[in-house]
């Protein structure tokens, strides 16, 4: 699947079907916060939500008071669930619609990047490459990301396409063990609005200085 044919599918997705009953699917990124715990964080620390679309992690986030957040997704139609449910508080957060795989990042912009269920959907290698140079280019030194995917005995295939499944361990393979650390894992089952279960790792790694 290139580019274009990905955006179109993802904006399809969620044109064509209410965002809370997705698969992936949660009222409340939980795990996510879990580990997010982990960093030492300030409200003035720069997060980027990558295929945040209409996740509840910037509401959450918001909350907490933090106040410098990025939602990015390629699908500019989940991006305006996300508004619309904030309302005024939008305002807040920087929205960018864009592919990973593509996007102009600024260099060493972020003190976090967090990602729940997009890099389980890059299979092949030219995709997977980019993003990782995406993440490499726009995180700062001693930065973390919290990257969460299918675990190994999680789905093969999500909303119509294949996945890639990982385990910590093959997350940071990929990342690069000169660059990153691995600093915690958990391993959630994810329950779908229609009561399926999904195997998530959620892998928190810390960038080298």
């Amino acid at each position: 699947m290139n580019g274009a044919e990905r955006k179109q599918h993802w904006q399809r997705v969620y044109l064509e079907r209410d965002a809370r009953e997705v698969s992936w699917f949660e009222d409340s990124p939980a795990a996510s916060l879990e580990l997010l715990g982990c960093v030492n964080l300030t409200y003035a620390s720069s997060v980027i939500d990558v295929g945040g679309g209409a996740s509840a992690l910037v509401d959450s986030m918001l909350t907490r008071g933090f106040e410098h957040l990025t939602v990015l997704d390629i699908s500019s139609a989940a991006l305006d669930v996300a508004r619309a449910r904030l309302g005024v508080a939008a305002d807040r957060v920087t929205w960018l619609a864009a592919d990973i795989t593509t996007a102009d990042l600024p260099a060493a912009a972020y003190d976090v990047w967090h990602d729940r269920a997009v890099f389980h959907f890059l299979t092949d290698p030219t995709s997977c490459a980019a993003y990782v140079a995406a993440l490499k280019n726009s995180l700062r030194p001693s930065g973390h990301a919290l990257i969460a995917t299918f675990a190994p005995d999680g789905p093969k295939t999500c909303s119509g396409l294949e996945t890639i499944r990982y385990d910590a361990a093959g997350l940071l393979e990929v990342l690069g063990t000169d660059q990153f650390t691995l600093l915690e894992q958990r391993i959630k089952q994810h329950v779908t609005p229609s009561g399926g279960t999904q195997a998530f790792v959620y892998a928190l790694f810390k960038r080298s200085s």
